[in-house]
């Protein structure tokens, strides 16, 4: 028998001789909730979805709570924020408590919820992190005999749909230089929903009954059940189950109140097969599932070693069970058959005369499939009459060698595809243990090959005292929740052993292995669009030290291979869809961000101008093109809701190509700024010039990632500025030759017609012309590829290779110096050339067609850009993400004249960079269509619903 223990604390320590005081008896909640534990496997009482909310169960078992990590817009620090009761759930009926919550890993997250008699509520979190609505009531559950001990959910296919297996960053190695991302896969874990964006709910009750509740097609909530196990006395009442997928099959483990073990295999058939349909959409088909199960092994989970432990003969209730699917172990290695954990624990009594400590046992079995031979006798029978009988194989679970623990386990987290087991204790501590050695790991520094950042110098913020009841983890594992036993709860986050700002130059190596601990950290939210918030969270009091920025998501485009090379137009179309960049620019955004009385630094406006610069070309787009089945019942272009909000697009657009021209012009003007491009020499310096002014005009421009992106919305304000021309023409001829049709027109049309006046004035009223600006795009982005072309093209030539290794030279070269611009770096050397004469030439001719004063004195609030600091007491400026207008704090609601409380329009905001806008309902299909492409910040972040009287 495998014992894990602590070191021995000195208060432990009898250095007289004296008898050693009993640890303290365990209080009355811990009490408690292993007692729950025992009673039902299905007792979750707090939950971390994939996408960030963290729900959990009120102290009186009423109503579920909603929270998430946020960045506080006047600290800029990372906080849990305060709960919000979610009113969308009806009371159980009867008043049974909430005993069990369980998150689905769907994009449009569903929460399920289960009270103490087996009612099922399913709850769905779209648009904000703390609101959810309710899709399934429980009202007609049954309440006799079916209260849930285990539930699971099924997993979502991998993306794209193609692909055959899991994939996942990491490990990160160590090559004496520097760090290489690998990369690890795992089999997909079917079956699944068949339409790839849901999930469907699998409970197992204590009558012996497997319930599927399942979405069909038309989203209308189902359920179908399959008896497991029938029970006829107490003792075979299951007490505890655990589910799991594996090889398109669920294994089901039951555990018994006669301490008994069973596991059984299930399958799923989601609609009949029908002749004809091989061509029909999967959403057009009626799902119609039907279970099929087969007993596969039996034991008994109480078999106590005496001789290991004295307290194992006490310990006859199980706590916990989990059952993990079979695992790959690693190139050349045998699979890891599937396996069943179970916890035992001992507290000991109130006023005990022994030295009882806390202690759990985990005893473990693997499912296994041994081969049977026949006996001989029946082998010659076989072979005289000619024919060959074998034996099917025999499944049986064979029992491993329990751990013993010092402490009480609370839940049990699987990482990695299962790879990592991560025990959860009562006193708030975790360890990590290998799924095929169970040898502990993380807990020892190791920067040859990082997983997690615990390796690299990380740990959990200790707290004493500390004794929790429940924990739920992060998306990423680098953070959890739990509820302490005053019913509180706590955000644990990881945080670095040392000061972050202070890391000597001789710790070079170990200031690489932070970083790409973080990059690794972070890697499944990209991958899998899932919340990563957290490592943002860790990774901030590193945003002061100089160049961490930089370094850090110069590590993580590496590991997604981010393309950030547009210097050629023919890539362009594909630039609004780059997700990779995106993601590097998200990050780059929140480090840049302090607070919303302080300016951003130049990472962070430049990231936040280009992410919103990015939206706006979207949402154009978007409205432009929406599907043929949409335009049919209404155009969003014939909404004028729609055509407001792209007013103010358009309207941000051209603002910030007004103040782009001021800056460049700025620039002509800065004698510093052109003795550097005269000086090749001196040119090193302009990158340091452009920070020390703050100026990231010169960078937007040079980029070629963000060149497209300008060069995208000048596109877009043509095609805006012809529609506008053409509906106002439409709307003012229709009127004056047919007076008699105002009365009869739709109602739409006078809204419609001001909407789009709205913005055209907008376009036409900017400070430059986005024809003229395109021009000067143009211009530059040919000169950029000319110098490409003729200095890459000359050092390639010289290496002697043929010409398609000369052409991935110039690529990767190409690349390397995008990046660098991308990150705030210097222009390549070749650049002073070209640049001297864009500004001598295509800049100063485009500043004669410009007023100069009104470039100089113009209102940019809009882009949320101000250099100074706000002034004490003075309200910062806040824009509507989608709307693009300046937004007023929400209020509180005020009594009207009637005494009843005026309308108050709540505000949604961004949990990483701070940004609004107005939580509003979609009224028309076409507002809907446009208003869903607004889920996230224009950063990528999630929407929190602040409440009306501010943030909590």
């Amino acid at each position: 028998m495998t014992v894990m223990d602590d070191p021995m604390g000195l208060d432990e320590v009898d250095l007289f001789g004296d008898p050693v005081l009993s640890p303290p008896p365990p209080s009355r909640a811990l009490q408690q909730r292993i007692d729950d534990l025992r009673t039902r496997g299905a007792t979750h009482s707090i939950a971390w979805s994939k996408q960030g909310t963290i729900a959990s169960v009120s102290r009186d078992g009423a109503s579920v709570e909603l929270r998430f990590l946020r960045c506080h817009p006047e600290t800029g620090q990372w906080e849990l924020s305060p709960p919000t009761s979610c009113s969308a759930l009806p009371p159980a009926p009867g008043g049974a408590p909430i005993v069990n919550i369980a998150w689905a890993a769907t994009s449009n997250t569903e929460l399920a919820v289960i009270d103490a008699v087996g009612r099922i509520a399913i709850l769905s979190v779209s648009l904000s992190l703390n609101r959810a609505y309710l899709s399934r009531r429980w009202d007609a559950d049954h309440d006799d005999l079916h209260p849930i001990v285990g539930c699971y959910w099924l997993p979502l296919p991998p993306t794209p749909a193609n692909r055959p297996f899991l994939f996942m960053y990491g490990p990160a190695v160590w090559n004496q230089t520097e760090y290489k991302f690998e990369n690890t896969v795992h089999p997909p874990s079917a079956p699944y929903h068949p339409n790839p964006g849901k999930s469907a709910l699998l409970c197992v009750t204590a009558n012996g009954f497997l319930k599927l509740l399942y979405s069909q097609n038309n989203n209308r909530m189902e359920e179908t059940s399959l008896e497991l196990e029938s029970v006829a006395s107490s003792d075979d009442m299951i007490t505890h189950a655990s589910i799991c997928s594996d090889k398109n099959l669920l294994f089901i483990v039951l555990a018994t109140a006669s301490k008994q073990l069973k596991v059984l295999k299930v399958a799923i058939q989601w609609s009949a097969p029908q002749p004809g349909d091989k061509q029909a959409p999967p959403g057009s088909v009626t799902l119609s599932p039907s279970l099929m199960e087969k007993h596969v092994a039996i034991s008994t989970w109480y078999q106590p070693f005496p001789s290991a432990t004295p307290l194992d003969p006490l310990m006859t209730q199980l706590s916990l069970i989990e059952m993990l699917p079979s695992c790959h172990q690693g190139q050349s290695l045998p699979e890891a058959p599937l396996l069943v954990l179970t916890v035992r624990s001992f507290l000991p009594a109130f006023g005990s005369l022994y030295n009882q400590g806390y202690q759990s046992i985990i005893d473990r079995w693997e499912l296994v499939t041994d081969p049977q031979a026949l006996h001989p006798a029946f082998a010659q029978l076989s072979q005289k009459t000619g024919h060959t009988s074998q034996l099917p194989p025999l499944t049986r679970l064979r029992k491993l060698e329990p751990i013993v623990v010092p402490k009480i386990v609370i839940g049990i987290h699987t990482m990695q595809f299962g790879r990592v087991l991560c025990f959860a204790f009562s006193d708030g501590t975790a360890q990590y243990h290998d799924r095929f050695t169970m040898d502990e790991i993380y807990h020892v520094q190791d920067v040859h090959r990082i997983m997690s950042p615990l390796q690299v110098g990380f740990h959990f913020e200790p707290e004493t005292p500390c004794k929790c009841l429940e924990v739920a983890f992060s998306p990423t594992n680098c953070s959890f929740v739990q509820i302490n036993e005053n019913w509180t709860a706590r955000w644990n986050k990881m945080q670095y052993t040392t000061d972050p700002i202070i890391i000597k130059e001789e710790e070079g190596n170990q200031h690489d292995a932070m970083l790409a601990a973080l990059s690794v950290s972070l890697s499944a939210g990209f991958y899998y669009q899932t919340n990563f918030d957290d490592v943002l969270a860790i990774a901030r009091p590193f945003a002061q030290k100089q160049d961490f920025v930089y370094t850090w998501v110069r590590s993580v485009s590496n590991m997604v291979k981010a393309l950030v090379d547009y210097s050629e137009e023919t890539y362009h179309d594909q630039l609004v869809r780059n997700h990779p960049l995106a993601f590097c620019l998200s990050i780059m955004n929140h480090l840049g961000f302090h607070d919303e009385a302080k300016p951003r630094d130049f990472c962070g406006k430049f990231a936040m101008l280009t992410l919103n610069l990015r939206n706006v070309v979207l949402l154009i787009t978007i409205a432009n093109n929406a599907p043929g089945s949409l335009k049919e019942k209404l155009n969003p272009l014939d909404d004028p809701d729609v055509v407001t909000a792209l007013a103010g697009c358009a309207n941000w657009a051209v603002t910030l190509l007004s103040w782009l021209a001021d800056c460049l012009l700025d620039l002509q003007a800065d004698a510093a700024f052109r003795a550097i491009l005269a000086d090749p020499k001196r040119f090193a310096e302009l990158a340091a010039h452009m920070h020390a002014r703050g100026t990231v005009a010169l960078h937007l421009l040079l980029c070629s990632s963000t060149r497209g992106f300008l060069s995208a919305v000048c596109r877009r304000l043509a095609i805006l500025e012809d529609m506008c021309h053409k509906a106002v023409k439409y709307f003012e001829q229709r009127n004056a030759t047919t007076a008699s049709m105002a009365s009869t027109a739709d109602r739409r049309t006078p809204d419609l017609y001001h909407a789009y006046v709205k913005m055209m004035r907008a376009i036409s009223s900017g400070l430059v012309k986005f024809q003229d600006f395109n021009k000067l795009l143009t211009a530059l982005g040919e000169g950029v590829r000319t110098t490409y072309r003729e200095t890459l093209g000359a050092v390639a030539a010289q290496q002697g290779q043929n010409q398609q290794q000369q052409d991935l030279l110039i690529k990767k070269a190409q690349a390397h110096a995008e990046l660098d611009m991308l990150l705030g770096g210097n222009p390549p050397s070749s650049f002073r050339e070209m640049l001297d004469r864009f500004f001598s030439v295509h800049v100063k001719a485009f500043g004669e067609g410009c007023d100069r004063a009104k470039l100089y004195f113009g209102n940019y609030d809009i882009l949320e850009i101000a250099d100074a600091p706000a002034e004490k007491g003075k309200t910062p400026v806040h824009v509507d993400v989608f709307k693009r207008t300046l937004v007023k704090p929400a209020a509180v609601p005020k009594k009207g004249a009637a005494g009843g409380d005026q309308a108050v329009v709540q505000w949604r905001r961004c949990v990483r960079c701070a940004s609004v806008m107005e939580d509003i309902i979609g009224r028309g299909p076409g507002f809907v269509f446009v208003l869903a492409q607004q889920r996230k910040c224009s950063c990528m972040g999630n929407w929190g619903l602040e409440p009306t009287k501010g943030l909590g």
